[in-house]
């Protein structure tokens, strides 16, 4: 059993799709196939069900999955230790979050204060978040998907904040200032993919208005969103974070009466995770400066 075996088996567990974890992986898919029943036979017993090209997790791989998980996390944990002693990543901070649009800020007033401390940003999927977290390979996760279904990972919930509407200049509904959500069914949307937490979140407001959003456009960039809605493509869901210090005005935003439409700005780590003097004193900042945030948007 080798670790390059371990590591493979961990994507095609997370995915459920061997296609897709190959092509995350990238390697060929026979060979992804290949490794993963040879997994199987030194174990002795198969780690999935297997129903035409669908894969899942049985009884024998989620319990090993868990196995396998921990012991990342504990090698993983061993590097960085090694590494802080030899002052190599001891001033180093790796965040994860959802929400990039609160990144420059945070950690540049950290880092005013802070000029010695280094940091790493990755814009990962709610489930690439929770398995870096669990393999201790990022400090903390900053999302609006609570990452609380998992016993070694700690939720803290930030802030709420409220999630509007915009149209583009000359849209039938740009002089409203409030609308039920389902008045807009027809209308085709600006999101994020799916799997990024904003877009799952609207997902469901859609869902409890009573349909399913026409999605013209999306992507993986947010800052793109209001460019495309400002050229007349789509309305979009924005939150109101996204008013904070702008350089270029949205289009018009409008207030969701009916679902109330928000979201809780929660911060992630886990509890195995060995933290450098730096990610400890950075955690309260990050504290005082949502909570700084979240005053200021209640006045908007």
């Amino acid at each position: 059993m080798e670790l390059l075996q371990l590591q493979y088996f961990q994507t095609v567990a997370r995915l459920e799709h061997m296609t897709k974890a190959a092509e995350e992986l990238r390697i060929a898919q026979p060979s992804l196939s290949k490794t993963i029943s040879r997994l199987e036979e030194d174990l002795g017993v198969p780690l999935f069900e297997r129903q035409n090209r669908q894969i899942k997790l049985n009884h024998y791989g989620k319990r090993f999955l868990n196995r396998v998980d921990r012991a990342f996390l504990e090698i993983n944990e061993g590097k960085r230790e090694i590494l802080e002693e030899m002052k190599q990543e001891e001033h180093t901070i790796r965040m994860a979050v959802t929400i990039p649009r609160v990144l420059p800020d945070l950690v540049g007033s950290f880092l005013k204060e802070n000029p010695h401390v280094r940091f790493q940003q990755f814009v990962l999927s709610i489930s690439e978040m929770r398995t870096q977290l669990k393999n201790g390979e990022i400090d903390f996760c900053i999302s609006s998907i609570p990452l609380e279904d998992d016993e070694d990972i700690v939720w803290e919930p930030l802030m709420t904040e409220e999630i509007f509407l915009i149209v583009p200049p000359g849209h039938r509904l740009e002089k409203r200032e409030e609308i039920n959500l389902i008045e807009v069914k027809d209308e085709p949307f600006i999101s994020m993919n799916t799997g990024y937490g904003l877009r799952n979140l609207t997902d469901e407001f859609c869902l409890k208005a009573g349909f399913s959003p026409l999605i013209s456009f999306e992507g993986d960039e947010p800052g793109v969103i209001g460019d495309l809605v400002r050229q007349g493509l789509g309305i979009a869901f924005i939150p109101a974070i996204s008013w904070m210090n702008r350089r270029h005005p949205f289009p018009h935003k409008i207030k969701i009466h009916n679902p109330t439409c928000q979201r809780t700005i929660g911060l992630a780590w886990s509890k195995r995770r060995h933290f450098t003097k730096t990610a400890k004193q950075f955690h309260p900042f990050m504290l005082n400066y949502f909570t700084t945030i979240g005053n200021l948007l209640n006045k908007l």
